[in-house]
This record gives structure tokens, C-alpha cells and sequence, in this order.
């Protein structure tokens, strides 16, 4: 039973996307983005899909903030948070960053056509890309977390 259990999620690992999909999505000033354009800048990018109502998201963002100019001074990483907010809770979007003072770049998937593509179902979820390509996933979080995910940065930015 092990066996079939290991051999499929091989096969599911191997089958996984491996690109993000040409989709535009907006700045929080409402003009639209090529994901194609942020995944052809070279270096390591973690984009972070979250919402204002997910706790666990939030709890992400706070923890990898305390961290993140170290993260960014060490490997030259840039976090992308892409809130998954609908037209009912988008307002908050603005608020919440500038209370928390976060200083990533913040993008708005509102009609989720980018977490659609790359299938994810649940928040938080967390994708490496170095070069373009997709190389690490994550959904979910707790706390430490962010200390697994520096490591994937830390060797995908030799």
C-alpha cells in the first residue's frame, strides 16, 4: 500500500506544473500585469497567494516580514503577495498592508484566473520560481514555516 502511496505522489511531482501561465492580473492601483513579465525577471521570486480573511496567510505574511530584508540582502529574493480577494473583501486589501507595513509587491488575482490555472485550491500556497520555473510548493502554514521555504530560496539563489 506504501508503495502506490509514494509512486503517486512521484507521479503527481513529476506531472506538476512547471511554468506560471501567461495570465494578467492587477496592481492595487487597478492597472493590469503580465505574469509572463514578473516570471521572466531573472532571480528567485516567491509568490504567496493569500486573502485578507485567512488567518494562517496573514500569520505567513507577518512571520516571513520580520525576516524579509535579511531574505532579500542575503539572495536578492523577492516576495510577490497575490491576494485572492473577491469584490466583497478587496477593500481590505489596502488597509491591512499598510497596518501591517508590509513591503512586498502586492498584486490582486480578484477573479482568480492565476490560482485557477496553477490549480490551487487552498490559501495559503507558496511557489518558488527561479528563471521562470517553478520550483518548490506549498500550501498551507505554521509556525516555522518560513524558516523551510529560506532554505528552498537559499539553494535555489546560488
Amino acid at each position: 500500500m506504501s508503495i502506490v502511496v509514494v509512486f503517486l505522489m512521484f507521479t503527481i511531482q513529476a506531472n506538476a506544473q512547471k511554468e506560471i501561465p501567461n495570465v494578467t492580473i492587477k496592481n492595487l492601483d487597478g492597472s493590469a500585469i503580465s505574469m509572463k513579465k514578473i516570471t521572466e525577471e531573472k532571480g528567485v521570486k516567491i509568490l504567496s497567494f493569500w486573502a485578507t480573511w485567512c488567518v494562517p496567510c496573514i500569520n505567513e505574511l507577518d512571520a516571513i516580514s520580520e525576516v524579509y530584508d535579511d531574505w532579500k540582502d542575503e539572495t536578492d529574493v523577492e516576495l510577490i503577495a497575490i491576494a485572492t480577494d473577491d469584490a466583497r473583501t478587496k477593500k481590505r486589501i489596502k488597509p491591512l498592508i499598510n497596518g501591517k507595513g508590509w513591503e512586498y509587491r502586492v498584486l490582486l488575482d480578484d477573479n482568480q484566473d492565476l490560482q485557477r490555472s496553477l490549480n490551487i485550491t487552498t490559501i495559503p500556497h507558496v511557489i518558488v520560481i527561479k528563471d521562470g520555473k517553478i520550483v518548490f510548493r506549498h500550501t498551507g502554514y505554521f509556525p516555522g514555516a518560513e524558516n523551510q521555504l529560506y532554505d528552498v530560496v537559499k539553494k535555489n539563489a546560488k
